[in-house]
């Protein structure tokens, strides 16, 4: 498995760790984002980090039936992490605001489902999926990414994640004077039109 100190070379490598003054998908602010993007679009140096998240999640969860990632960040690593384990691997969408599974996606009733995403900060994907999983009759049996970003009092289940990473956030009111000076980047898919 791979040490938090080599996860975090990894991440610089691939300029996936950015500086700046991001709004996040929550609205929150932040002074660091992770853009998992970058880091898989380099498959041969992220595979260790996958399968070092992979052997984690055989560790902690005896048995997983399915795996369900939200559209559009989690559908790689949740593909990746089902390739390993030889699961069968399904993605939600936004329709109408709301979490969906389209394109012949069904959760079979009692399955044991492991949510995939590549990074969990306030959780909101990650819950609305439970949300998704509860409508099907079926079993949460845990959550699983890349990157651990969240305040972890939000969920019932453990976060297995390849690192945990501190990194405040702040409300547009509560700016620190020197996140307030740097301009601001929305990344991610979530305010793509």
């Amino acid at each position: 498995m791979l040490s938090l100190k080599n996860s975090l070379k990894v991440l610089k490598k691939t300029n996936a760790l950015l500086e700046g003054h991001f709004i996040l998908s929550s609205g929150l602010h932040s002074a660091q984002y992770v853009q998992c993007a970058k880091l898989l679009s380099q498959p041969k140096i992220s595979s260790k980090f996958v399968q070092s998240l992979a052997t984690k999640i055989k560790k902690e969860i005896k048995r997983v039936d399915i795996i369900l990632s939200p559209a559009m960040g989690g559908i790689i690593i949740g593909y990746e992490i089902g390739r390993i384990l030889g699961k069968e691997t399904i993605f939600c969408e936004r329709v109408k605001k709301k979490f969906k599974l389209r394109r012949g996606f069904a959760i079979k009733k009692k399955s044991r489902v492991l949510i995939v995403e590549d990074v969990i900060t306030t959780g909101k994907s990650s819950l609305e999926c439970v949300k998704l999983i509860k409508n099907y009759n079926a079993k949460l049996v845990g959550f699983a990414c890349l990157i651990d970003r969240s305040d972890e009092k939000k969920f019932k289940k453990k976060i297995i994640s390849q690192i945990k990473l501190k990194i405040p956030t702040f409300k547009r009111n509560n700016l620190p004077e020197k996140l307030k000076k740097i301009n601001i980047t929305k990344p991610g898919s979530r305010f793509l039109k």
